[in-house]
């Protein structure tokens, strides 16, 4: 059964979320990541595979390693998508802040 991988279903488990970010900066090998993870190196593997079918990571081959690093088209996709709901959340709190200050100030 072939399953059809959806990269919010990949980006809602904190341990991919966490390869991610390692990756965010640096390119690295499965081992490198798996070794910043208290778990057997198949399932950072697995955690891997997900993320590469969801495009979220690339895979780049230099000799005999295989090194991964960010897809920032798809990465972008995924902010641009977020983006309204964080500026909705801005909104909402600076009106909070805003009551807020002036309940203070009536005091």
């Amino acid at each position: 059964m072939n399953l059809r991988r959806d990269v919010y279903q990949a980006i809602a488990d904190p341990t991919r979320r966490a390869i991610l970010v390692l990756v965010a900066s640096q390119s690295m090998t499965a081992g490198a990541i798996a070794s910043n993870f208290d778990t057997a190196r198949p399932t950072v593997s697995k955690h891997l595979q997900i993320l590469t079918e969801c495009e979220l990571l690339e895979q780049e081959q230099k000799g005999r390693e295989v090194y991964y690093h960010l897809n920032p088209e798809r990465i972008k996709e995924v902010a641009d998508f977020i983006e309204p709901f964080r500026k909705m959340w801005d909104d909402r709190f600076n009106k909070l802040e805003t009551i807020m200050k002036e309940y203070q100030s009536k005091k």
